[in-house]
């Protein structure tokens, strides 16, 4: 049975296909289109999983898109009409919208995949989040929390799932308790997000990154734009905010009175602790503190919310094992405080924890739950992408005229690329299957050294063009990680391995990988096994035979502003256009000229 997934038109465009249970391809639009964020109709998404399925529109089973447009339409227009003549640029945009093909889904499923309609299903959106993550998880039951902006109403939703892999007993999901629109977390933190100069969206994982270079000083400002109650509800004052009628902007005149103006977002930030070398440019830098404050502030009262979320939902299922999803289950810092600072021992969180994984979870919701199929799969990588074969590549590269070296065996190659890491090169790394999901996890990573602090400027002044605050990951062995990290368990947690979780370095391996602990001496670590992605775990073991330190620095393979890249063609471009020294791609080793 061949169920494909479709999630579109907000952003992060994706489509997933489903084969008996068992999840056969799966990419966002934007690795296709090279369109970031690209939220249109995922027409090259949808044509690659066929492809890899081998299969054409019409010889689908079902399609399942992951909400439910009639009602959204409803919110829109009913708020809309309860914040006239304010939300008239909002109403207009909308409308202008949804009445052209965003309104016409389903017909607009039957043009392009040539399927009759009563194949084409719709699910809640919360249901998708839901059903992405349990049933991509190992459990047979847990707690279910998804916090997102908003769906078609829900913003946040709490509940319970059970299902099995003998098929005995009934796959379910019961979401018992919701949060409406406008309150919502993710809008929330989104608002301030855009205050502090960065695009909505895109610019959430900033202000987390920004968020240790600051004191939360302001947690009593933040914590008057929304209440957090003990029983996990929260209500947003709605008086701070204008993104209920307005298309353009999060916050208002009142947000602005309370926090100052907000931050320029072509202005360069920095901060003494990020800068050193920059003191001398005082009043830049106190202003830069101001906003690293504010950012330290909105994170804590975030996790402080998210927790109050888990502890009560805790209280009501008693259950120790907790599956997230939802754009906000991507917030890395804010999970770990859940393993930390609740009684859930156990957390699942699938690797396309926003709007593009709600195309899988659509289509698991229909396998699993409307024909009641039993469970198959766990989802221990993210590894659903395209690929190329040697022959495609080595095409590619003889067309272009590019010099390479070619690899007989692994072996060599690997001894070669590790030996330029220990020399300090840095490597542009293209192998398999690109990842699913807006993690880099090591077929479509730049590495490099760890070891020493300027690595990082290194890689985001000259090769990444972003800001020098951005912090990286350290990919480490998967039996090595309890020597480097504070973890509970973390040789057996599965969101490790999709870089889902911030955890405190231990003391003593503070001034291991320099590049890769962040301001407060942190990592948002990777875990690697061997039978998951051979090539690269001996990349980072045989580093560490080399070096002593098990530890990669990684970082996506793509330029500030750009998609991870897809193709040969991609990959070459960012490594012409940037300060990496070396390209492997697959067995091929590619130069810069001298």
């Amino acid at each position: 049975m061949d169920i494909l997934g479709i999630s579109c038109f907000y952003h992060d465009s994706a489509a997933a296909l489903l084969r008996d249970g068992e999840l056969v391809a799966a990419s966002m639009e934007e690795r296709l289109t090279r369109k970031k964020h690209d939220n249109g109709f995922p027409k090259l998404a949808i044509d690659f999983c066929l492809e890899r399925g081998g299969i054409q529109g019409p010889d689908l089973d079902y399609v399942v898109f992951y909400e439910k447009p009639m009602v959204k339409v409803g919110r829109i227009l009913q708020t809309s009409l309860s914040t006239f003549p304010q939300s008239w640029d909002f109403w207009r945009e909308a409308v202008t919208s949804y009445v052209t093909e965003k309104f016409w889904i389903k017909s607009l499923i039957q043009r392009e995949l040539g399927v009759s309609p009563e194949k084409i299903l719709f699910c809640d959106h919360h249901m998708s989040h839901a059903a992405s993550a349990f049933f991509a998880s190992p459990f047979e039951g847990a707690a279910v929390l998804t916090i997102d902006g908003v769906g078609e109403w829900t913003t946040t939703t709490m509940g319970e799932a059970c299902g099995t892999w003998n098929g005995q007993g009934q796959n379910q999901i019961n979401l018992f308790w919701e949060q409406r629109f406008p309150h919502s977390i993710g809008l929330f933190y989104s608002a301030f997000t855009a205050f502090l100069g960065f695009e909505v969206n895109e610019g959430e994982y900033k202000v987390m990154g920004m968020s240790p270079y600051g004191d939360p000083k302001y947690v009593d400002e933040v914590q008057r734009t929304i209440t957090i109650n003990p029983d996990g509800s929260f209500a947003l004052n709605m008086d701070y905010f204008s993104y209920h009628y307005s298309a353009h902007k999060s916050f208002n005149r009142k947000f602005t009175d309370l926090f100052g103006t907000p931050r320029v977002h072509s202005s360069d930030f920095f901060t003494a602790r990020s800068a050193p070398h920059r003191t001398g440019e005082t009043e830049a830098l106190k202003q830069n503190q101001y906003y690293a404050d504010v950012a330290a502030s909105v994170q804590v009262v975030t996790e402080e919310a998210i927790v109050a979320m888990a502890n009560a939902l805790y209280q009501r299922t008693h259950n120790k094992r907790l599956v997230m999803a939802g754009g906000v289950a991507l917030n890395s810092v804010a999970n770990f405080k859940v393993l930390e600072q609740t009684p859930f021992e156990e957390l699942y969180i699938q690797p396309a924890a926003g709007d593009d994984g709600g195309a899988l979870g659509a289509a698991l919701w229909a396998y699993h739950v409307v024909l009641g199929q039993p469970r198959k799969m766990v989802m221990k990588h993210a590894y659903y992408g395209q690929d190329y074969s040697d022959a495609e590549i080595r095409a590619f590269l003889d067309g272009e005229g590019i010099p390479y070296t070619y690899f007989e065996d692994d072996d060599a190659l690997l001894d070669r690329v590790v030996d330029e890491m220990v020399q300090q090169k840095v490597i542009g790394l293209f192998q398999g299957r690109f990842e699913w999901g807006p993690r880099a996890l090591g077929n479509r990573s730049i590495l490099a050294d760890p070891r020493r602090a300027e690595m990082k400027d290194i890689v985001n002044t000259k090769i990444k063009f972003r800001e020098p605050f951005r912090p990286f990951a350290p990919v480490v062995l998967r039996e090595r990680a309890a020597e480097y990290f504070d973890f509970p368990n973390v040789e057996e947690s599965l969101p490790p391995r999709f870089m889902l979780m911030v955890s405190p370095v231990k003391e003593d391996k503070l001034d291991v990988a320099q590049a890769t602990t962040h301001e407060g001496g942190t990592g948002r670590l990777q875990t690697i096994d061997y039978d998951t992605n051979p090539r690269y775990y001996e990349l980072v073991r045989r580093f560490g035979e080399a070096t002593g330190v098990p530890i990669l620095m990684n970082t996506s393979f793509n330029l500030r502003g750009e998609p991870i890249v897809s193709s040969p063609a991609n990959a070459w471009w960012t490594f012409s256009h940037s300060g990496i020294d070396w390209l492997m791609i697959e067995r091929f080793l590619v130069g810069k000229p001298e």
